[in-house]
């Protein structure tokens, strides 16, 4: 596989790592910025980006060596632990720390107020997947059951539900960027909350791989980790439209002004993480947002699926 393979050629010769991300998002701002701004160059590797969509996908990659890094939720590594693996996932840098999703109206809400959701219909994501749990979270912490205060839908496939949602489908609807600005500005629908300010941080989305590909290519996962960092500082000092600029490339579909008012959300909420530690208060977090949902068997250990010395030298050794 292309992460464990040897160069043969001269020094210069990048090593390439393979990424699965679970979604094309405006949310994983950083990891776009550390392909257009040649950060991964600079630590000598030639990283290729495919879209593997769903958690399940991405972890079935990953596991089939198809892929050598995976983006997604921090909840598959535990799920894969559950299930029994001799070869854990390790989750090694943190990309984002918060919920990415908001809450939209179809109509506006002035002084909004969470109980106005009882007895409404409500579209939702997928029963397991992160975005419906942190919802869960959310609305358990107001004061609202979802199965018993809500007309709960959750039978729409993630990809359609700002379809179903346009085309009269539930009150309220979860939502990610850029979808949720792109209803607003076709006057479909009004952004009124945020579940990523409301759940709190989280080890949303981070990087990991297997145990045995660490074992073997701990070099190369430190100049991956490297490049996020940079990436990350890059983010953090840059304006909205320096950020926008850097991520365009892999938005061509979509207007700048869009691509603007997401990028601005995401940074003002402090969704993009600052460093790739994966916290183990957040991580402790996560394991609440799982436990609440019912998607918990058991507590997974933050030392056996978390590895900071990755994470804790880039931010010692990366110039700032």
């Amino acid at each position: 596989m292309p992460l464990a393979a040897c160069s043969s050629g001269s020094k210069d010769e990048l090593k390439k790592v393979r990424i699965g991300e679970v979604t094309r998002s405006i949310f994983y701002a950083p990891q776009y910025v550390a392909l257009s701004k040649g950060f991964f160059k600079e630590e000598g590797l030639d990283v290729e980006l495919q879209t593997t969509p769903g958690g399940d996908k991405t972890m079935t990659a990953l596991l089939s060596n198809a892929i050598d890094v995976a983006l997604v939720g921090s909840e598959t590594s535990i799920y894969v632990q559950q299930q029994g693996s001799e070869d854990p996932v390790i989750n090694f840098a943190q990309l984002t720390q918060t919920d990415g999703t908001f809450l939209v109206a179809r109509k506006p809400v002035p002084n909004f107020n969470w109980n106005m959701l009882k007895g409404s219909t409500f579209l939702g994501q997928r029963k397991g997947g992160m975005p419906q749990m942190a919802g869960e979270f959310t609305l358990k912490k107001k004061g609202i059951d979802p199965q018993k205060d809500l007309n709960l839908i959750q039978n729409v496939d993630f990809a359609n539900i700002p379809a179903a949602f346009s085309s009269g489908t539930g009150e309220y609807v979860q939502l990610f960027e850029p979808q949720a600005t792109v209803i607003e500005k076709e006057g479909k629908g009004y952004v009124i909350a945020s579940f990523g300010v409301e759940s709190g941080k989280l080890p949303y989305t981070v990087f990991m791989t297997k145990s045995s590909i660490i074992e073997k290519n701990p070099n190369t996962i430190q100049k991956f980790t490297n490049a996020i960092y940079k990436a990350q500082l890059w983010v953090a000092s840059k304006s909205v439209d320096e950020i926008t600029d850097a991520v365009l490339p892999y938005f061509q579909d979509t207007d700048r002004s869009i691509v603007l008012n997401v990028v601005k959300r995401y940074k003002d909420q402090s969704s993009f993480a600052t460093d790739p530690i994966v916290d183990e208060q957040e991580w402790n977090n996560l394991q609440d947002v799982m436990s609440a949902a019912g998607e918990l068997k058991q507590r997974a250990d933050y030392k056996k699926l978390v590895d900071t010395k990755f994470a804790q030298k880039a931010i010692d050794t990366v110039k700032k």
